[in-house]
């Protein structure tokens, strides 16, 4: 497996508990909107614990981003990573995904689940193809909302929140469900692009097949 050392340029906060990660970009390293690679920290004590994250960059750009949810709560990567500063380095490698953009459809996302949609919608907007691609994201509060106003201008009326511990006028209060989709989506049969934790995961994929979206319609991280 490939290994490459690169510097941090730019490391902030972008939520309460979220990192943006901005490093080198290693020559000829190339990856499609969301993919993702393993990352350590190149110290000697967190070289060989690898943890995958997702590129949030466009393929063109000559720096790579990484768009982090840190974990405080036990000494992990995530933790370690507050840690860092300007200069210090990070290993990625090869670069794997199966969330790849098909066609126009609706994109579900939890929490930090979001990562492999943000490259795919700044990929399309870019390219001025965004068309009637629909987000629908799921969090706790809006404090939560990863890149909350940059999607927003990508997406206009098509980017629908969900908060499940707080009510905000203009946002969905609640949990995603069956009936919510359906009062939500007309059409069924389009593609459906699905990342969040586990359970959420299965949840909604459950609930698609229950409204008889057909399997290859699905697409999710395949593990």
């Amino acid at each position: 497996m490939e290994r490459y050392i690169v510097k941090i340029r730019l490391i902030e906060k972008i939520t309460h508990d979220v990192l943006r990660i901005v490093t080198e970009k290693p020559s000829g390293y190339k990856f499609t909107p969301g993919q993702a690679t393993e990352v350590a920290i190149n110290k000697p004590e967190w070289v060989n614990k690898k943890r995958p994250f997702t590129f949030t960059c466009l393929p063109d750009d000559d720096y790579l981003e990484l768009i982090i949810k840190t974990y405080t709560d036990h000494k992990g990567v995530t933790n370690e990573l507050l840690t860092l500063q300007k200069d210090d380095e990070l290993i990625i490698h090869d670069v794997f995904g199966s969330i790849l953009y098909q066609k126009e459809g609706i994109f579900i996302a939890g929490g930090a689940g979001i990562t492999p949609f943000i490259s795919i919608l700044r990929d399309l907007h870019a390219k001025d193809e965004m068309g009637g691609n629909v987000l629908i994201f799921a969090n706790k509060t809006k404090a939560d909302i990863i890149l909350n106003k940059e999607i927003e201008d990508m997406l206009g009326g098509h980017f629908l929140n969900v908060l499940s511990a707080e009510q905000v006028d203009g946002y969905s209060h609640g949990m995603i469900t069956e009936d919510f989709l359906k009062g939500t989506i007309e059409n069924f049969k389009q593609h459906f692009y699905v990342c969040g934790p586990p359970p959420m995961m299965e949840a909604v994929i459950k609930m698609l097949t229950n409204l008889h979206v057909d399997e290859q319609y699905i697409v999710r991280e395949q593990f």
